[in-house]
């Protein structure tokens, strides 16, 4: 890094300002920083997604563990639990085991998993305020590990459990949600375009 910048000291102009050689000096001292790998732990050489609960983000990683999204969401307001009715964000590991929304407008409103032909606004939501809205796109997770998040009444397919799409008024960043993992529109229809169906995720609650 450093010979690079002392590459370009020479390229700059002569009456370039000198904050720029100050930049470029500042540059040249600044330590590269390396990538933090974090490679798939459940199905080595596969791309992931981890949910952070304490942090409220989701971030998605390539086959060696390269970090290539990451984003700000929001999970359950009650909390995590994997209880049928408790309103509450799953634990541990799932998959995604069915996507809903191709090609579908943002803010689209989908009712039950179906596309209808009507889109959020802020004033719908005004309209009601205790609406959960399901919009745009849905990664619709099942549970991996029997007896926590998957079977009888913890099952997270059952209890209908996504990474989906919300409203502009969710507040991202703290949890809003009734279980579910929600993104903004344009982060959601990102992350389900670019990764595939049965992709592991992870819901770690003490990220």
């Amino acid at each position: 890094m450093k010979a690079l910048f002392a590459a370009l000291l020479p390229l700059l102009p002569c009456w370039a300002a000198a904050s720029e050689y100050q930049l470029v000096e500042q540059l040249q001292n600044q330590p590269v920083q390396p990538v933090q790998l974090k490679p798939n732990p459940r199905t080595p050489g596969a791309p992931w997604i981890e949910v952070g609960v304490q942090s409220q983000s989701l971030a998605l990683y390539d086959e060696r563990g390269v970090p290539v999204r990451q984003f700000v969401i929001s999970t359950a307001s009650k909390g995590v639990g994997e209880r049928v009715n408790s309103y509450q964000t799953p634990r541990g590991w799932h998959k995604v085991c069915e996507r809903i929304g191709d090609g579908v407008a943002r803010d689209t409103i989908i009712y039950r998993r179906q596309i209808t032909p009507w889109l959020y606004t802020p004033q719908l939501h005004a309209e009601y305020p205790n609406k959960d809205w399901i919009l745009t796109r849905i990664l619709w997770l099942c549970g991996q590990e029997p007896g926590l998040n998957q079977g009888g009444d913890v099952d997270s397919y059952d209890r209908a459990i996504y990474i989906h799409g919300a409203g502009s008024h969710v507040a991202f960043g703290t949890p809003t949600s009734r279980g579910c993992v929600r993104m903004g529109g344009d982060d959601i229809i990102d992350l389900y375009d670019i990764t595939p169906n049965g992709i592991d995720v992870l819901i770690n609650e003490t990220l």
